[in-house]
């Protein structure tokens, strides 16, 4: 396996010239005094050298040991919770943080940098300060100032490390059945009771102590969804000058065997009895979380991206190394007994379609990193209303079509390498093994797309699509001619994506199977489309930038050029057979019975 470097110049390039962040970031006061452009560039290069130094040498070897269960306790692999050591005392854990309790306070579009390096270099170690991120976000938003005075110095300084237990056996997807149940009493706090299960980072040897965010049902609750409650359970005690104090009554019954992320502790966690806190009001458990579903969701489609950029630079360096056969055009090597597997053009199909995706993908995320930033931080009502409402629309693209492409990306680079791709020693099979989970959780792929047709497009009437169909159309009727080869077949895109949307509200009022139908196909056509808008950006920038700077940048742009060239002809094509699997509508699918299956 190749040694992991952080995509440093291509995520200055996105930051520094596609969205000009430093622009963006003196119109939000909040950040104004926060984070500049030397600042950001620093912490980039910082989070290079943890991840590729400390973090990556473990992906292989924590694959290989996995997690231990004796007892309740949960050891990690060898190595893990000395580099959690390291990276906590960097700062890492609290990236995002809240100042006001000893975080970093950086906007999510820097964060989002920083996952991709951490999950490219190792996605189960990544899943640990993740998790804890995103308890983080939930208490910050919704917990009282008592409890984030408690909690989030030392979650942010990573000594505590945090975990959101929503699902349990009987209740994935349909949250409104949990069945664990929260008593009041007579102090104000709660005893919680029932059983977790997919609890990722429920119990480990990383931190001093774990602090469980719990979905729970309080005796007179209403049914369903809106009967739900968000507790806060700590693994240990805190006393009253925040020293520890006894053991909870919460434990880890086992711990699940899986495909992949082997190194990342996936718990069964039992609750008996067990002393928590109420975060925000009562039975309103489930908004409490969607606070942090937006940016965990995009955490995890960058999961996906991260895998899929390790194994980019993986196939790479085997396809400039591994030789086999002579180009089709002759001998490029004619001092070797054979050519470089990178002359072939099946070969450079594959590396181009994982570049194209990563390179798009990583745009993407960064764009809805910064809808994040803008929904937070702006002052301008209109404006933070706007930038809510297409994080919205564009978070189950960004977590879908972010790890769908992700796993493809994996197998075209296990693919690159043949044989060799099969087997353990080069890395590439662990790649497919852990990307695959990106899929599954955090709602799977299924259900983000039914979220994004059914809630955001047809829910909202169309009117959170329109604002990202508009700012596209914007983009295409000022740019200028140099652009036209990006431009003409980005706007027939958007108009068939419009006419599909246009289409699917109309069908659906009068069949709601449509939805469903249509769901998957319709969000891979946003997907390859919102891709394609962020092409033509770059592409834009690479055509003004070419010939600007030294010998190495202009490779850099001449390559941009190239790989958006690929995009548009190779790849973008695909939404057109997709566009008529949404235009077939719903009837094929009930032509069968369930019997006849």
């Amino acid at each position: 396996m190749a040694d992991y470097q952080a995509p440093l110049r291509d995520m200055r390039f996105l930051l520094n010239d596609v969205f000009e962040v430093s622009k963006r970031w003196a119109e939000l006061p909040a950040l104004a005094d926060v984070v500049d452009i030397d600042t950001a560039s620093a912490i980039l290069e910082e989070a290079g050298k943890i991840t590729a130094g400390s973090i990556a040498p473990l992906n292989r070897s924590g694959d290989e040991e996995g997690c231990h269960w004796d007892n309740g306790e949960v050891s990690t692999p060898k190595g893990f919770r000395e580099a959690y050591q390291a990276y906590a005392d960097g700062g890492w854990s609290g990236v995002g943080g809240d100042p006001a309790f000893g975080g970093m306070g950086m906007p999510k579009v820097i964060a989002a940098q920083v996952e991709e390096m951490v999950n490219s270099a190792n996605l189960s170690f990544g899943l640990y300060p993740m998790l804890t991120a995103g308890a983080c976000l939930a208490l910050n938003a919704h917990a009282s100032e008592e409890l984030k005075e408690k909690y989030l110095p030392n979650m942010y300084a990573g000594r505590w490390a945090g975990s959101m237990c929503l699902t349990e056996a009987h209740a994935g997807t349909d949250l409104g059945i949990i069945r664990t149940k929260a008593e009041p009493q007579a102090d104000g706090s709660y005893q919680i009771s029932g059983s977790k299960i997919f609890i990722t980072g429920g119990e480990h040897d990383l931190t001093e102590n774990i602090i469980h965010l719990v979905l729970a049902k309080l005796p007179d609750a209403p049914a369903g969804p809106k009967g739900i409650s968000l507790l806060l359970v700590p693994k240990f005690l805190v006393n009253a000058d925040g020293s520890l104090g006894a053991r909870n009554t919460v434990a880890c019954g086992s711990i699940e065997h899986k495909m992949g992320i082997k190194g990342s502790a996936t718990c069964v966690m039992n609750f008996d009895a067990a002393l928590g806190y109420l975060i925000g009001e009562p039975n309103k458990g489930l908004a409490a979380m969607f606070t942090m579903m937006n940016y965990e969701r995009l955490g995890v489609g960058i999961q996906g991206l991260a895998t899929a950029e390790r194994s980019y630079q993986n196939a790479l360096e085997y396809a400039r190394e591994r030789l086999q056969s002579r180009a089709p055009g002759g001998a490029q090597n004619k001092e070797k007994e054979a050519d470089p597997i990178i002359v072939h053009p099946d070969v450079r199909r594959m590396l181009l379609t994982m570049k194209a995706l990563n390179e798009g993908g990583r745009a993407f995320s960064s764009y809805v990193a910064l809808q994040l930033d803008t929904a937070k931080f702006s002052e301008t009502p209109a404006t933070r209303q706007r930038a809510e409402e297409l994080v919205a629309l564009l978070t189950p693209v960004a977590k879908a079509f972010l790890t769908d492409m992700g796993l493809d990306t994996c197998v075209l680079g296990q693919q690159v390498f043949g044989g060799h791709g099969y087997i353990r020693e080069w890395g590439q099979e662990q790649l497919v093994r852990d990307c695959r989970i990106t899929q599954i959780y955090e709602g799977t792929n299924g259900i983000q797309a039914l979220d994004l047709v059914g809630r955001k497009v047809i829910g909202s009437g169309g009117a959170f699509y329109q604002h990202f169909a508009a700012e596209i159309n914007a983009f295409t009727d000022s740019a200028d001619s140099s652009l036209s080869e990006f431009v003409e077949p980005l706007k027939a895109a958007v108009a068939n994506l419009e006419q599909m949307t246009a289409e699917l509200l109309q069908r659906a009022k009068a069949n709601p199977n449509e939805i469903g139908a249509a769901s998957v196909e319709y969000l891979h056509v946003f997907g390859y489309t919102a891709y394609a808008y962020m092409w033509a950006l770059m592409a834009q920038v690479a055509i003004n930038k070419a010939g600007q700077s030294g010998e190495s940048s202009d490779d850099f742009y001449a390559s941009k050029l190239g790989t958006a060239r690929f995009y548009f002809a190779r790849i973008l094509p695909r939404i057109h057979s997709l566009s008529a699997s949404v235009k077939a509508g719903s009837e094929s699918l009930y032509l069968l019975d369930a019997a006849q299956f």
